[in-house]
């Protein structure tokens, strides 16, 4: 197994990984797991697009990586704990990534700087975008190496300082500007996938299929209660309560909080709802199995197919920003809460519609409503500004006491 024993050449690493999810036409985004010693434990690159589809908006290289560790680990190989590997980034991480890494316990250096949706997007390291409770466990174990150069890419060491394993501690300009534009190269291109989707008023209702058409098959693999649920478009009421109750118990079982998580689309039926399955991974919340699943149900059909197919998969099953995510459990000030808010925006990636502002609700409250948007007004640019990340209760008494009772 390859050992790597400074941070130039583990970002070196990361860099390669990052070109090759630009040669597959995904976020040019890549990195490394390393275990106290140096020794190099998995490599991976961003995965959100292949073969020119969304295949998965929470598969970003950071996320990917924590799940392995975690699957390997069941598999009853022997890793070191959290709290001795270190990943190493050639973007600083997301919202849903800096989330995920603080709930499992993972150190992390960072090459380039994402002054748009970065955890450190103001260069500070005072992680400001991070509730206070999370902000000095940031401070201790995510690391902005010092960039050597004159040039715009050139900056002073910040954050956690790298493990004792890296002997050499600082990054050479020219990799840290190749970090930088193989992402921007990639960025727009991606973002764009995420937009062509018909508009709300292209879109067909998929209750009115037949029940052996592929696409009503294909949700009742993946949901069996799919499309046995209906409401007014966006306004969710008492009949969902015993779906998330339901998945509720199931995420209790599975070490979770009781959350659950339902995808209505734009006219009102249920598509899935979710658990977490946090004893396959400390970070697969009942968000994350919701928009990875719809993601990849949507790329199953589409793979391979004709454009007509294709075409016919986006107008039954649109994209979520014209439907509703309906969560139990309002988010709250943990780790897992900020990852499942980076992992909204990453499954957006872009404004929500103006007719559909409420596009997240939750049910029950876990923090007052004033400390949520404040907490969602100090998200990077990207979340604030372009998505507008707003969660919202519910409007229907009914559903609020039915979640509650059960």
């Amino acid at each position: 197994m390859k050992r790597i024993v400074d941070v130039q050449a583990a970002v070196a690493a990361a860099a390669a990984e990052a070109i090759a999810a630009k040669t597959q036409g995904t976020f040019g985004v890549g990195g490394v797991m390393l275990d106290q010693h140096g020794t190099v434990l998995k490599a991976l690159h961003n995965n959100v697009i292949r073969d020119g589809l969304i295949y998965d908006p929470t598969a970003h290289g950071e996320r990917q990586l924590i799940d392995w560790y975690f699957a390997e680990r069941a598999k009853g190989r022997e890793l070191p704990p959290p709290h001795e590997v270190t990943i190493v980034t050639s973007l600083d991480p997301c919202c849903m990534c800096a989330g995920a890494i603080l709930a499992a316990g993972f150190n992390v250096v960072v090459a380039a700087d994402d002054r748009k949706a970065g955890v450190n997007h103001d260069g500070g390291a005072q992680f400001t975008a991070l509730p206070a409770g999370l902000r000095e466990g940031a401070r201790e174990t995510f690391a902005y190496p010092a960039v050597l150069g004159t040039s715009s890419y050139a900056r002073a060491s910040a954050g956690a300082t790298p493990k004792p394993s890296f002997i050499g501690k600082t990054i050479a300009e020219s990799t840290q500007a190749l970090c930088s534009l193989v992402f921007e190269a990639t960025a727009e291109d991606v973002m764009d996938l995420f937009q062509i989707d018909p508009p709300r008023s292209a879109l067909r209702d998929p209750a009115t299929l037949p029940e052996d058409h592929a696409i009503v098959r294909a949700l009742k693999r993946a949901c069996p209660d799919a499309l046995t649920y209906r409401c007014a478009p966006h306004l969710p009421d008492a009949g969902l309560a015993p779906y998330l109750s339901q998945a509720a118990q199931r995420d209790r079982s599975n070490g979770g909080k009781g959350n659950a998580v339902a995808l209505l689309d734009s006219f009102g039926n249920l598509l899935l709802c979710c658990h977490g399955r946090y004893k396959l991974s400390d970070i697969r919340s009942a968000f994350m199995e919701c928009t990875r699943a719809y993601a990849q149900l949507r790329y199953r059909l589409m793979h391979g197919a004709s454009p007509a197919v294709q075409a016919e998969v986006r107008q039954y099953l649109g994209h979520p920003k014209d439907g509703t995510f309906v969560f139990a459990l309002g988010p709250d000030a943990g780790a897992l809460s900020f990852m499942d808010l980076g992992a909204y925006g990453s499954s957006l990636e872009g404004a929500l519609p103006e007719d559909n502002p409420h596009q997240f609700q939750y049910v029950l409250p876990s923090m007052p409503e004033d400390e949520l948007h404040a907490q969602c007004a100090s998200l990077p640019p990207f979340y604030r500004n372009l998505v507008k990340v707003r969660p919202v209760q519910v409007e229907d008494a009914a559903l609020i006491q039915s979640v509650q009772g059960s």
